[in-house]
């Protein structure tokens, strides 16, 4: 049985059809890639799961159970965690402050234990929107880490960060699944970062799902091609 489950799930702003009808899984311990080009539905998929934004129809569970009548402040409760594509920190927070919260929410490991296994322990009290970008991302990795997560999802963790930041990502991801007992559903545009990653790749266009395989076949794949692997700046 799948982990996540998203079933026919549709959602519509005024007339614009965001997420169509859309179908995918995840399964337990799974790292998961969930790609598409700019406005595909990606972060709204996100937005779904995490009850920020409610499907007009369709299903979303999550360890066999529905996730449809969980309020939003309930879902990291449930075992579900994020980051976000823009870093969300509070402007007068330390690091540290930032890691308990998570923590706090769902009585997860200890925020000093996380902040070392992050790298990032010599900046517990220092400002968290003071740090460099790429040390950012890690503060927000931090969070989503503390809450104990069994699902983890990660919207575009590689954006605005350098080529070295993305491989020590890559590793970093590979590393918590493991560590941390996690399963991962990966948003990213740095396709070196998904194709080395994850073990599934599903693929949104215009809100709908147009393929889905391991990243060998969905790399092959000509609908994917056309939309996006093959354009010039993919």
């Amino acid at each position: 049985m799948a982990l996540l489950a998203v079933e026919g799930v549709t959602r519509r702003f005024g007339g614009i059809v965001a997420v169509d009808d859309v179908s995918l899984d995840v399964g337990e311990g799974e790292i998961v890639g969930l790609i598409g080009p700019n406005g595909a539905g990606k972060t709204t998929v996100f937005n779904l799961i995490t009850r920020l934004y409610k499907p007009e129809s369709g299903e979303i569970a999550f360890a066999g159970e529905s996730l449809l009548r969980t309020p939003a402040h309930g879902v990291v409760r449930r075992g579900i965690a994020r980051t976000f594509q823009n870093v969300e920190l509070f402007s007068s927070m330390s690091v540290l402050e930032h890691v308990l919260l998570g923590r706090y929410a769902r009585r997860g490991r200890r925020a000093r234990e996380i902040l070392g296994y992050v790298g990032l322990s010599a900046q517990a009290h220092r400002v968290a929107r003071e740090l460099p970008y790429g040390q950012q991302k890690r503060v927000e990795l931090a969070r989503a880490l503390a809450s104990g997560p069994r699902l983890l999802l990660l919207d575009e963790p590689a954006g605005g960060l350098n080529h070295e930041e993305v491989q020590a990502l890559g590793g970093l991801i590979r590393r918590m699944r493991a560590d941390f007992d996690l399963t991962v559903l990966l948003v990213e545009h740095h396709m070196g970062l998904v194709m080395g990653s994850a073990e599934r790749v599903h693929v949104l266009d215009f809100g709908r799902r147009i393929a889905s395989g391991t990243p060998a076949e969905v790399q092959n794949d000509q609908a994917v091609i056309e939309a996006y692997l093959g354009t010039s700046d993919a």
